[in-house]
């Protein structure tokens, strides 16, 4: 199962962009539960844009396999490969890494290989990739040829000097006439800023001292004199 023709366009790529500090803790993508349609997303030429549809006996049902807060709307794929992408920018480069966790809902139809793949890229003031990460596809074995969508994750560290994040969906048809690689809450959060390595070891000394003082406080009020 190959995703080369998405991986290949991300590359040279830059997509539309918005301006945006880095919020900690809440979800970056723009629409990534589809329930605005495909607002916020942009298609990329030669590739068909990827859709928005309902929950229902053409897609998945609401009672199949998928997110409990699913909404109304999905992602599904259109033609043979579909893509779709947004890029945050952060306006200035961070100066420290950061942890983050990428997440979404991917799946298919039936026992067919039709597929899904969210990718972000990591890029510098330059445009030029610095890091990424990517989640799915998930293959028919995966869900055990059943129609849904299943979670997956990835979580990892942003590397500083990231300026803009480059969000892909790309969706890809390897048989029947409907392109059938389904997502979902799509999500990108980044947690927190990771402490310098000076910065660390204090924080892990002064709990060193923090516990140690919490023991003996213990040992006092269990042995009073």
């Amino acid at each position: 199962m190959k995703c080369k023709f998405f991986l290949a366009a991300a590359l040279f790529a830059v997509a539309c962009s918005a301006k945006a500090d880095v919020l900690y803790g809440q979800n970056l993508v723009v629409n990534g539960n589809a329930e605005a349609g495909v607002s916020g997303w942009t298609g990329y030429t030669g590739y068909d844009m990827v859709q928005s549809v309902d929950y229902g006996n053409n897609w998945v049902l609401p009672t199949q396999p998928g997110p409990v807060d699913r909404g109304n709307k999905m992602f599904a794929g259109f033609g043979q490969y579909a893509v779709a992408s947004q890029t945050l920018d952060f306006g200035v480069a961070t100066t420290r890494n950061s942890s983050y966790s990428l997440s979404g809902w991917l799946g298919g139809w039936t026992n067919q290989g039709d597929n899904a793949l969210f990718y972000v890229q990591f890029l510098d003031a330059g445009n030029n990739e610095i890091g990424n990460a990517a989640i799915g596809p998930v293959t028919p074995q995966d869900r055990g040829n059943q129609t849904g969508l299943f979670y997956r994750e990835s979580v990892g560290i942003m590397p500083a000097g990231t300026s803009k994040l480059s969000f892909w969906l790309s969706m890809e048809r390897l048989v029947s006439s409907d392109n059938d690689g389904y997502a979902d809450n799509l999500s990108f959060i980044a947690t927190s800023p990771v402490p310098e390595p000076g910065m660390a070891s204090m924080f892990l000394l002064g709990l060193g001292m923090l516990a140690g003082v919490v023991r003996r406080n213990r040992r006092a009020s269990t042995n009073p004199l």
